[in-house]
């Protein structure tokens, strides 16, 4: 039986003509058992699956979603109220078993209230999670948490580091995945209330490869394959990060002509920034996971163009096959 994942074709800026065209990029690998359910109104979504070749029209579906969740409305009203929309109807397939995964670039907070209120959280999960990437000198460590849950206790960032683990080692191919936790400082005593609390608890979890606490110069460095934290700091760090893809690029270029480096030394550094930015493009990171739901669901970038689409797709995908959720609930089980 092929993986079955939903898709919402409504969900971005660019949707529905780059969710389909993403849609049918990811099942162009013929070797890949893959079935896709697109979720929105049927008479906007027929028109560009009827323009897809036979074989990937013959692995499409057309879930008739007439309602769509807007970008500027309130999450938990609209997922309440907007019952026939794509982020609902999608998440209902996962929950009726008609689907394995959903992923969406739509309202963020309505896909993290979809998983929520429909799916539910796994047994032991006391808060679901989001997670973020960070290009590293040894390739990719993720932030748990990035903004999901701003206020935190110790035993959720506990449970953060070990969804993050498992995470990492199932789809990132990290061996025993390191889990560090952010802080002012290296020595255990250093940090907020929390942060000390959170070095004991992670300290004292059993099976979780705790490495103690890192700091913010050092993520980069990959001191550790998950870093956590809470998600006011985590969205903090992560904002700032992004910013540096695009910053830093302007900062060098008006640096350059202000040495008036001649025009082919320009290309050269140009292009050798060019491919540093590429590690920071979210589209190649295939969507954040919503870690801790009784599901697999991918949550993209507002702006995901096709290839940003096709690669949550498949992301989702990797996770389904690795029994990511799964893992994840029996790691918490007493």
């Amino acid at each position: 039986m092929p993986t079955r994942i939903a898709v919402d074709a409504m969900g971005g800026d660019h949707s529905p003509e780059v969710v389909v065209e993403g849609a049918a990029m990811a099942l162009a690998p013929n070797s890949r058992d893959l079935a896709l359910l697109l979720t929105g109104p049927q008479e906007r979504i027929a028109p560009l699956v009827q323009q897809l070749s036979d074989s990937d029209r013959a692995r499409i579906t057309i879930a008739d979603a007439p309602e769509v969740i807007e970008m500027d409305e309130s999450p938990a009203t609209a997922i309440k109220t907007k019952t026939a929309s794509s982020i609902h109807i999608g998440m209902g397939l996962c929950k009726a078993g008609e689907a394995d995964g959903f992923v969406s670039a739509g309202n963020t907070g309505a896909v993290m209230a979809g998983g929520l209120f429909i799916l539910g959280r796994l047994p032991g999960i006391a808060r679901p999670s989001v997670i973020g990437y960070f290009p590293t000198l040894k390739g990719t460590c993720i932030l748990v948490d990035v903004g999901t849950n701003v206020d935190c206790k110790a035993e959720h960032i506990v449970q953060f580091g070990r969804m993050g683990a498992i995470y990492a080692q199932e789809v990132l191919g990290a061996e025993n995945a390191s889990v560090g936790l952010l802080n002012v400082g290296e020595e255990p005593g250093k940090g907020n209330e929390l942060a000390k609390e959170a070095y004991k608890a992670l300290n004292q979890a059993e099976g979780l490869n705790f490495i103690g606490n890192i700091e913010g110069r050092d993520v980069m460095a990959h001191a550790a394959d998950v870093v956590v934290c809470d998600g006011f700091t985590g969205n903090v760090l992560l904002k700032f990060a992004e910013s540096v893809a695009g910053i830093l690029p302007k900062m060098i270029g008006a640096e350059m002509m202000r040495l008036q480096m001649p025009p082919d030394e320009q290309a050269i550094v140009g292009k050798a920034l060019q491919g540093v930015r590429a590690r920071f493009d979210y589209k190649e990171f295939g969507g954040m996971p919503l870690l801790g739901v009784d599901g697999t669901v991918l949550i993209g970038h507002g702006g995901s163009d096709a290839t940003a689409v096709k690669n949550m797709i498949l992301a989702a995908e990797t996770m389904i096959s690795h029994k990511v959720s799964e893992r994840i609930a029996a790691s918490v089980q007493p």
